[in-house]
């Protein structure tokens, strides 16, 4: 095949964040609307490229997927040798926060997987005036975990191995092998204690059952698209959650597991290219 070279540029930003530097990698392609899209736990903004390089989103939308500190090729900040890594829900705002405040962009649509989908409640109930538009994907308001994670973390095992296996049942059977095994290449190379870490978040204190039915769509519109074949993130979950959220705009996706962006990139834009039409047109008349 001919080489191709994609329009996708990668870059560092250093900013300050919690009192300590942190240099952070992104990726970003298009112009327009910004775009901020954040892995799922364990793994990096690799799971965006397909976004990054559809050309018929990024006419519209700058679209920016970031590796969050400890993931992917952006680095813990100073003294990490030092600390276990446990991420909060405060901690996570902030980090998508300042951010986005970093490159100095203008009310941003935030997209976000798995952990990532699961911030967009806490974005949406205290900083929704910030953002344009919140898409969650395989979200719900509460995650009860189904497995053991002290394997996540032992020095008697390959972290990144068991890290895949863990996740390696939750993508649709319709997925192409090519896709599914990309998606878990990520997570074989995650660093130590990370994903466990992530969970910390997602599984101990991510419980947003109480507070779910304040959040106002009418400060910010939120999108929930959850994978049918999903046992994480369950399609009962995400529809439990909607129906808590005065007209939020909810999709079950056909044919897609817990990494609808990874593991079939060309089923998942059937379901994304109409909710950033929709962002879009919205845009348009405020």
């Amino acid at each position: 095949m001919p080489a191709v070279i994609e329009p996708i540029v990668g870059r560092y930003i250093t900013f300050d964040f919690e009192g300590r530097p942190n240099r952070v990698y992104f990726e970003e392609a298009g112009q327009g609307i910004p775009l901020v899209c954040v892995h799922t736990a364990g793994s990096d903004g690799r799971q965006w490229r397909h976004v990054l390089n559809d050309a018929e989103i990024t006419q519209h939308f700058r679209v920016i997927a970031f590796d969050m500190p400890w993931h992917g090729k952006s680095f813990p900040p100073p003294g990490f040798e030092k600390e276990a890594y446990r991420l909060t829900a405060r901690t996570f705002m902030d980090l998508i926060r300042t951010f986005c405040a970093a490159l100095e962009l203008k009310r941003p649509v935030f997209m976000g997987c798995s952990i990532g989908g699961r911030i967009v409640l806490d974005l949406g109930y205290h900083h929704a005036e910030q953002f344009r538009a919140l898409i969650g994907l395989q979200c719900s308001d509460h995650h009860v975990p189904w497995y053991d994670s002290t394997w996540l973390y032992r020095p008697d095992v390959h972290g990144g191995e068991v890290c895949a296996a863990v996740v390696s049942g939750m993508m649709a059977p319709q997925s192409p092998v090519a896709s599914v095994q990309e998606t878990l290449w990520a997570y074989k190379q995650g660093g130590p204690g990370v994903f466990k870490g992530d969970l910390y978040f997602y599984g101990t204190e991510g419980d947003f059952r109480d507070k779910v039915s304040a959040i106002d769509i009418a400060k910010c519109p939120i999108y929930l698209l959850t994978g049918e074949y999903d046992y994480s993130a369950t399609p009962e979950d995400t529809l439990r959650t909607a129906f808590k959220i005065k007209g939020v705009y909810v999709q079950i996706m056909r044919e897609l597991g817990h990494f609808p962006m990874s593991e079939n990139p060309a089923q998942f834009r059937n379901y994304l290219l109409p909710v950033l039409e929709q962002i879009r047109a919205q845009s348009a008349t405020r």
